[in-house]
């Protein structure tokens, strides 16, 4: 099976997300484009909601005491499916397509991604893509015997601890790579940890970001669907040789 065709019958992604950044009219007010995109919308995610961006920042000159200014700014429309297991995204620096579990396929919702962005680029006329990235976070219930348990039989480079002559058990960890293809230009935020035990399971959390930057025209789709094709296939490579095949057995039907 090429990285491609991988797919798992029980794919543990709990969050899917496409994001095309690209560069808008400097004029334009996102706000202004709610009831244009609603309308366009409204049949396939007939639920809207605003998000907003609240930030703080704490300045310091010398002689003067700390100021604290507070900016908050309209973060994106944000356009949902009837179950909110789907959500198209209008942002300030561009386009979104979130799917939370059950997640297939990417082909199943290339179709939605296209329809959505040719949505988006007809009402918000985008003027340059600069990104295009595929993010999935995975939520993979590791079986603990005893409560405790060898992640050398899940992850094909575990952690591990330092040997200090003192009986250690490892409880967790955090793990974050930053990488490069050198061919394709294509580039991955790998992060690896772990949450608190579930009864005789063990939570990690395996989040691969693949992103490439890039000068795009916006109505280019097929340019745009190659990119995200490329990504897939790196996303599906990190996926499948970060895991042991006991693990990827763990997605199996009878599992």
């Amino acid at each position: 099976m090429d990285e491609i065709d991988f797919q798992l019958p029980n794919a543990p992604i709990i969050e899917a997300v496409l994001d095309i950044d690209c560069d808008l009219p400097p004029a334009l007010d996102l706000s202004s484009l709610q009831a244009d995109a609603a309308d366009a919308l409204r049949e396939r995610y007939p639920k809207f909601r605003r998000h907003f961006i609240h930030e703080q920042v704490v300045t310091k000159e010398a002689d003067r005491p700390p100021e604290l200014r507070v900016n908050e700014g309209l973060g994106a429309l944000q356009f949902l499916t009837e179950d909110e297991k789907q959500l198209v995204q209008f942002r300030p620096n561009g386009f979104s397509f979130n799917r939370l579990a059950p997640y297939g396929s990417l082909d199943d919702y290339l179709p939605e991604i296209e329809a959505s962005w040719r949505t988006f680029l007809t009402i918000a006329k985008p003027v340059l893509v600069r990104k295009v990235g595929i993010r999935m976070i995975n939520r993979i219930l590791l079986p603990m015997q005893g409560g405790k348990l060898d992640f050398g039989e899940f992850l094909q480079v575990p952690p591990r601890l330092p040997t200090t002559g003192e009986k250690l058990v490892l409880l967790g960890f955090l793990d974050q790579h930053l990488a490069i293809d050198a061919e394709t230009g294509n580039r991955v935020n790998i992060v690896k940890t772990t949450q608190l035990p579930e009864d005789d399971k063990l939570p990690l959390i395996l989040d691969i970001d693949t992103f490439q930057p890039c000068h795009v025209a916006p109505e280019a789709w097929g340019d745009l669907l190659a990119k995200i094709k490329s990504l897939r296939t790196l996303k599906n490579r990190i996926f499948r040789h970060t895991l042991t095949p006991r693990c990827l057995n763990l997605f199996s039907p009878s599992a």
